[in-house]
């Protein structure tokens, strides 16, 4: 009974055996080979690398011009038409800068995806746009029984009253010329709701309107027309444009 089991081992070996002796003998006389494609197969993955970046650097002032234009919203066929690529090729540019920023990729309904970066002038317009006035942070304080109270103040974007003007002023406030104001020919939105003694969420959300600035002239002391820069992101009195 133990010599067949011997036997039976015996065999099962030398059937295990053969094929890694072919192996072993492909590899010794097929090396050089071996080698060789390796060797290729890595020089064409490196070449192709090197070729994406520099296609890269090339579609990159493109992809930023469209960013500043679109205020970080950007779609593969946008970029496909721009540039005159396929939508394939502008995927995976995306792809590649929305990894390098930390975009985000979300699904429109019109079907496809949206790729969202955030800027610092994008950034700067959502803290302005959230930024409370001076005049809004004063709390009016009540002393009743001997205890002070005081109450918070109003957040313009939770619930803005619907009389977008700002409320009257407790205390006598100077009035700045608009020539000191416009130091640098310009006033950013917090200045420019001062001014019109609104909100400034009011500002920001009527900024793009087509009757902007007829609404600002009727808001404004001086009855200056007001325009928005979206490169700029200030605001710009027409008067000012025309005779520039």
């Amino acid at each position: 009974m133990s010599e067949k089991l011997i036997e039976a081992n015996g065999k099962g070996f030398l059937v295990l055996l053969l094929p890694i002796s072919f192996l072993i003998i492909f590899l010794v006389t097929t090396w050089k080979v071996l080698l060789a494609l390796t060797v290729l197969l890595t020089g064409i993955n490196i070449f192709q690398w090197y070729q994406w970046q520099q296609w890269c650097n090339q579609v990159n002032p493109t992809f930023h011009q469209m960013i500043r234009e679109s205020q970080g919203k950007i779609t593969p066929i946008d970029l496909a038409m721009k540039g005159n690529f396929s939508g394939t090729t502008a995927k995976r540019y995306l792809d590649t800068k929305a990894s390098e920023f930390g975009a985000s990729i979300l699904n429109s309904p019109e079907g496809g995806e949206v790729y969202y970066f955030i800027t610092s002038s994008i950034l700067g317009d959502i803290l302005d746009s959230s930024e409370p006035d001076k005049e809004l942070a004063a709390r009016p304080v009540a002393k009743t029984a001997g205890t002070l109270l005081v109450s918070p103040p109003p957040n313009p974007e939770l619930e803005e009253p619907d009389n977008e003007s700002l409320p009257p002023a407790t205390h006598e406030e100077v009035k700045i010329p608009l020539e000191k104001q416009l130091v640098f020919g310009s006033l950013i939105q917090s200045e420019l709701a001062k001014r019109l003694n609104v909100y400034s969420s009011t500002v920001y959300k009527r900024r793009n309107d087509p009757d902007f600035s007829e609404w600002s002239r009727s808001r404004d002391p001086d009855g200056i027309a007001w325009s928005f820069s979206r490169k700029n992101k200030e605001f710009f009195p027409l008067e000012e444009e025309s005779s520039s």
